[in-house]
């Protein structure tokens, strides 16, 4: 016997970030968790799964209209004549509050109540599933400590929507404790909302699945569910399946060495070939990201339009590349202290950057004062997109630097 567990499927997640150029992939990256999950559908289907566990956030949230919700049933309905039985319950993104569409399904669809724990339990093949979706969004009980007791001569799996303690980048709705789980005596817990993939126990099995499929730059690598694999009445095998559609990567640029643009291009092309190649396959959405002491620093800096549509066109070339932004975080070969250290007017500036960026108060009153009414960036932006004002400060030291002191490119 055989069990899929998978969580935070988000179907038609708008996804964050994605600037329409010339060429590229933008819509096979829109339509990512929706072909993520009909991947799902068909590993469940080619490995005769038996049961599919989706631990929340099935959805990201209320919809438009019924278009996602009948996604959904279609491709739930594929696993009927294969006798596969789906298991869902509710999670913070589509709490029973926030959905005013639903659609009815079939009747090996069961959805865990969200008023209070509940069993499901399928005695033909020696299983019982516990659990309690989100009635609202916010929920900060515990809604593991209400859970049944396990059913003896059953395999037990709770299934809950939590961060336990806590987890980075996540809210800590329904707070739970890793002891307070294996307190439970179940044999399994199949968790969600964490979007990263942790096993954080294996007697007995506590396991996040990570999302289906990434969103976006801050959710990097391989995504996919975990296949429990039952024989002799006990867990024999927990193992991770890589499903997602988009790969969503960082890649890091080195320019120590490089002097012009042509070599910045070039060293960029063998990075995203690299990027391209780990992928499998897939379509990469990738972040590049240029770091070093280069002499191509003010050069960069002085042409970053004409730059970031030459790294466009690499990625058209590409054709399986979508290249989400461009990160300048290299230095000049002069540092900030010989620059501070000079008895002229460029001497002046940098030690009035340097002076700003060892006073709190300083950096706070600029950033009030003239930068965040220049860049016209609402502060919510600025912390869903993880920027602070040190950055900024620092890159526009950066930007002085490349235009005051870097010869120009040659033509």
């Amino acid at each position: 016997m055989k069990l899929v567990h998978a969580a935070d499927l988000h179907l038609d997640s708008p996804l964050r970030g994605l600037r329409h150029y010339e060429g590229a992939p933008t819509q096979e990256v829109r339509m990512a968790t929706r072909r993520a999950f009909s991947r799902l559908i068909d590993f469940c289907l080619a490995e005769q799964v038996g049961y599919l566990l989706i631990a929340g956030d099935l959805y990201d949230g209320d919809f438009k209209d019924y278009a996602t919700a009948l996604y959904f049933v279609e491709q739930v309905a594929r696993l009927r004549e294969s006798g596969t039985e789906v298991i869902w319950l509710r999670g913070n993104h589509d709490a029973a509050n926030k959905m005013t569409r639903h659609l009815q399904v079939a009747e090996h669809v069961h959805e865990l109540s969200v008023d209070q724990p509940a069993s499901l339990v399928f005695e033909q093949h020696g299983l019982a599933f516990h659990g309690q979706g989100y009635a609202v969004r916010d929920v900060q009980e515990d809604l593991s400590a209400r859970y049944p007791a396990p059913l003896s001569g059953l395999l037990n799996f709770g299934l809950l929507h939590t961060a336990l303690d806590g987890r980075p980048g996540h809210a800590s709705y329904a707070p739970s404790t890793l002891n307070g789980l294996l307190s439970h005596g179940y044999d399994y817990w199949a968790l969600g909302h964490v979007h990263q993939r942790e096993v954080l126990a294996e007697r007995p099995w506590v396991v996040f699945p990570g999302n289906l499929q990434g969103r976006h730059v801050r959710e990097l690598g391989e995504k996919g569910c975990t296949l429990i694999t039952i024989s002799d009445a006990q867990i024999a095998q927990v193992e991770p399946m890589v499903l997602d559609e988009v790969r969503w990567a960082i890649c890091e640029v080195q320019l120590d060495q490089a002097h012009h643009l042509d070599e910045v291009l070039e060293s960029c092309q063998a990075g995203l070939g690299r990027v391209r190649l780990s992928a499998g396959g897939r379509t990469v959405a990738t972040r590049v990201r240029l770091v070093g002491a280069s002499p191509a620093h003010g050069l960069l800096n002085q042409a970053r339009e004409r730059f970031e549509n030459e790294l466009r066109a690499l990625c058209v070339d590409f054709a399986d590349v979508y290249l989400e932004d461009v990160e300048f975080k290299t230095d000049g070969l002069l540092a900030g202290g010989e620059l501070a250290a000079r008895r002229d007017a460029l001497g002046d500036l940098f030690r009035a950057f340097s002076e700003v960026e060892q006073d709190e108060g300083a950096r706070v009153a600029l950033w009030e004062d003239l930068l965040r009414p220049m860049t016209g960036i609402s502060l919510d932006l600025l912390r869903d997109e993880n920027l602070h004002r040190d950055d900024i400060l620092r890159e526009a030291e950066q930007l002085l630097q490349g235009y005051l002191l870097s010869p120009e490119e040659p033509s």
